[in-house]
């Protein structure tokens, strides 16, 4: 369980979405979480490729390596 304090502007714009898209605000919550975590995440690997000065891997590349090549 986490609770967690919002700014009245932001919870009044989660409320209107969950109320428009009946979903509810947990859900939401949950998801932006998770996105953001993710993002986070990458950032994070990103980040200590550059400081071990690794090889990036070319766009094409990992175009192929999840099959998404025309």
């Amino acid at each position: 369980m986490l609770t967690v304090r919002l700014p009245a502007d932001l919870e009044k714009r989660l409320e209107r979405l969950a109320r428009t898209t009946g979903r509810s605000k947990s859900y939401y919550v949950r998801e932006a979480l998770l996105q953001y975590l993710e993002d986070l995440e990458d950032y994070h690997v990103a980040l200590k490729r550059l400081e071990e000065q690794l090889p990036g891997i070319p766009l094409e590349e990992v175009a192929r390596r999840l099959g998404l090549e025309d």
